[in-house]
């Protein structure tokens, strides 16, 4: 009986009764073992197992289990209910999210002007903390019976969820107002999707870019590398040593977070699970990076944070002068702006075999178990939250990237890349921003890889040494999503 020590669920993870949580076992005899063991957690497992069984049973199209089963691969295009579209019944929904503190302006002013648009719908938003926190909390509620109709979902958390048939497929809603998908980033649209159904789309997405000192690098005469081959060489020109001690790096990457290092590991050619669904991040293609990351580190032209208060450090560090330019997420942009003494400019991710970035931030999403009026009344707020039409002032206003193509043509877009045209860079890649990789364990098994960055970081171990094992035991959390 395998028990998994992060907090995933108090919910049937999928249509196999696999519970996730920090208590949890992972399969349905261990559960009924637990049950007979620990007495006073029988009647929370008991709604646990009526939830996943009914869950098993109803495949009813709302996007739990197999896609190619469900009612948006069907020969019917499933429709919501057209009584509802104009339906006026005053309504309550709750919007359950992680906007920190310089979002709430902006969030408070999109709820106000969609209660003017829609003044029978109350919509109360309730802070739940950051995702972490969020995520429990909706597992909770999930096995609590008593959920919000609306939420915020981390991108690399939605397949997890989704897996599960937490989240309502938006597909019929799609079809019957006839949402025009393509004016969404291809990429952004992407990440909230998994197994060919649309269960949210983009709200507060970011992306991991270079952001450099401009100032510094136009007095050097170089640009920052587009890629793998000139990285040497702009390492060469930047790097300052004095003693045999650097003391100005020519770029950082963070080692807290693969978010930042997945995409050089695709960018090399490697993958992180192959077409087999096991691991992969052993192969020679996908050791490129990080053997390049130990190469660069041992030359003292690169650093990397890991662990607590790294990314403290590397900002300080990059803004003291220490740093020319750190990999880092585009939301925090205009924090950089603002605090720097120099010019500050932004580059894409240095591509070799591919280039591409990763999705960060979150989307809005629909609760499966919401009744029909909230689950109207709370499609209705997440089309007004990414219309196109409110899609630059909300991105303005949270720091976040605009997600609609028609947004960034029109003429308050055009204003938008004038006041920020550090951002031109990301736009520029506009489809190679990507999601992460969209697995149900992904949250879980990429914590191992991670490790191996850490062992590299903290105590100069050799990550081609290690990354077979790490391999191993991702090949062990994936023997449990079977």
């Amino acid at each position: 009986m395998r028990f998994i020590p992060n907090f995933r669920g108090w919910y049937a993870l999928s249509a196999r009764l696999r519970f996730v949580s920090i208590f949890v076992p992972t399969n349905l005899k261990g559960v009924l073992l637990f049950m007979k063991t620990i007495k006073w957690f029988k009647p929370i497992l008991a709604v646990m197992l009526i939830l996943a069984l009914a869950a098993c049973s109803s495949n009813n199209g709302s996007g739990g289990g197999d896609a190619s089963g469900s009612a948006a691969n069907s020969s019917e295009t499933p429709m919501a209910d057209a009584s509802l579209k104009d339906d006026t019944t005053p309504v309550t929904i709750q919007y359950w999210h992680a906007h920190g503190d310089a979002q709430i302006d902006g969030l408070n002013s999109m709820i106000s002007a969609f209660q003017q648009k829609y003044p029978h719908i109350k919509v109360e938003a309730v802070y739940q903390g950051g995702y972490a926190d969020l995520h429990k909390k909706l597992q909770a509620a999930v096995a609590a019976g008593d959920v919000p109709a609306v939420t915020n979902v981390e991108v690399a958390s939605l397949p997890n969820f989704a897996d599960s048939g937490v989240f309502a497929d938006l597909t019929p809603w799609i079809n019957r107002d006839q949402v025009d998908l393509d004016d969404f980033a291809k990429g952004m649209l992407q990440a909230y999707a998994y197994k060919g159904s649309q269960f949210g789309f983009p709200l507060i997405v970011s992306t991991s870019v270079f952001v450099y000192n401009k100032s510094l690098l136009d007095e050097l005469g170089v640009k920052p590398p587009q890629t793998w081959d000139e990285i040497e060489a702009f390492n060469q020109k930047v790097t300052e040593r004095q003693n045999g001690k650097t003391t100005r790096y020519a770029f950082s990457v963070p080692g807290w977070d693969t978010w930042y290092y997945d995409p050089w590991l695709i960018n090399g050619g490697g993958e992180i699970l192959n077409a087999e669904g096991t691991a992969a991040v052993d192969t020679p293609e996908s050791l490129r990076y990080v053997q390049n990351f130990q190469k660069w580190m041992k030359d003292g032209a690169m650093h990397m944070g890991y662990g607590k208060g790294a990314s403290d450090n590397m900002r300080q560090m990059f803004l003291g002068g220490q740093i020319a330019m750190v990999q880092h997420t585009s939301a925090l942009l205009k924090m950089y702006r603002e605090n720097a003494e120099f010019e500050v400019g932004v580059s894409f991710l240095p591509g070799d075999v591919q280039r591409i970035s990763n999705i960060g931030g979150a989307g809005i999403v629909m609760m499966e178990g919401a009744d029909e009026l909230e689950k109207e009344a709370a499609w209705k707020f997440i089309q007004f939250m990414t219309s196109a039409e409110n899609n630059i002032q909300w991105a303005e206003s949270v720091g976040y990237l605009p997600t609609r193509k028609s947004a960034l043509e029109s003429e308050e877009g055009k204003a938008y890349f004038e006041r920020w045209p550090q951002y031109k860079s990301v736009f520029d890649n506009f489809d190679s921003v990507t999601p992460r990789l969209q697995h149900p364990a992904y949250p879980e098994f990429s914590s191992v890889y991670k490790e191996v960055i850490g062992e590299m970081i903290l105590n100069q171990a050799d990550p081609a040494a290690l990354m077979p094992e790490a391999a191993k035991k991702i090949n062990e959390i994936l023997e449990e999503y079977e």
